[in-house]
């Protein structure tokens, strides 16, 4: 058996089995205290599962036999097992735990207490707390490295990602993206963490080694609509205009490297220099 996937907001987790790729998806079910056992092929409801109050995050464990549930409302962590589909235990967690990351070797588990701003570290063989990291206000999401080594922790109040050491259990770096962060995902070597803000309308890019954002994605301030030409937003009518002289400009100067022969793209490295110096030597923000 193997793990898909795992989506934040339901929430969801998808098992395959990696022959037949059977896949059953485990949905988190917050007002009504259960957690929807759906068939992946058929899309429809199999069974439900009876858990604690204000269930939120749900994770699978390492081989695919149980599944760990946040009950918020129940400061705890419920384990189901997924033959029985019962809660056969019960682990620790510290107030309102929403979402949670579990080590690449299935120990500790990493939980997000909202209400008390810390990360707990949870043992989940021996079932204690043997840590409690403070961060910053609300914590939510958390991605681990791919070695395990690293774990990002963002704060929706405090708009930060906060690098921890698994090691030692302390910050090392933070690094401030937009407002209200949410889910935090290392890229698959392990080179970038992704960071999405729910209210910012983007995901920051971040250069794991560096902690440096490379690269937003998502709201612009500027489109171009079909038969209408640029339309730009801004706090101020100058700002908006700006905004319209520089989509202007970077389309007349696509236009003649295409007339030129196909462009060649920038690397996220050059287009964050370029825009370092456009800030720092031009005085522009």
């Amino acid at each position: 058996m193997r793990l898909l996937g795992a989506a934040a907001g339901g929430i969801a987790c998808i098992l395959a089995a990696s022959a037949a790729v059977a896949e059953t998806i485990y949905v988190s079910n917050e007002k009504d205290n259960s957690i929807s056992v759906v068939d992946g092929a058929s899309l429809e409801l199999v069974a439900t599962i009876a858990v604690g109050q204000r269930p939120r995050g749900i994770l699978l464990s390492r081989d695919n036999k149980y599944l760990y549930v946040a009950a918020s409302d129940d400061d705890r962590i419920e384990v189901v097992d997924l033959e029985s589909r019962e809660v056969v235990r019960t682990l620790s967690s510290g107030p309102d735990p929403e979402l949670f990351a579990l080590h690449p070797d299935g120990n500790p588990l990493y939980v997000a207490n909202e209400d008390d701003n810390l990360v707990t570290v949870v043992d989940v063989e021996a079932g204690v707390v043997i840590a409690e990291i403070p961060v910053g206000v609300e914590p939510e999401g958390l991605g681990l490295s791919p070695d395990g080594k690293v774990l990002v922790n963002t704060s929706e109040t405090t708009n930060m990602a906060h690098f921890i050491d698994t090691a030692t259990h302390e910050i090392f770096d933070n690094v401030l993206v937009d407002t209200r962060p949410r889910a935090a995902e290392f890229t698959a070597d392990g080179k970038q963490v992704w960071v999405t803000s729910e209210i910012g309308g983007t995901v920051s890019v971040i250069d794991a080694a560096s902690r440096e954002i490379v690269r937003k994605i998502g709201r612009s301030l500027a489109i171009v609509m079909q038969n209408h030409g640029v339309f730009t937003i801004g706090s101020s009518a100058k700002l908006a205009t700006k905004m319209a002289v520089e989509v202007e400009e970077i389309a007349k100067i696509t236009l003649l490297a295409m007339l030129s022969g196909k462009p060649i793209m920038l690397t996220s490295e050059q287009v964050a220099e370029i825009a370092d110096m456009y800030a720092t030597i031009y005085g522009q923000r």
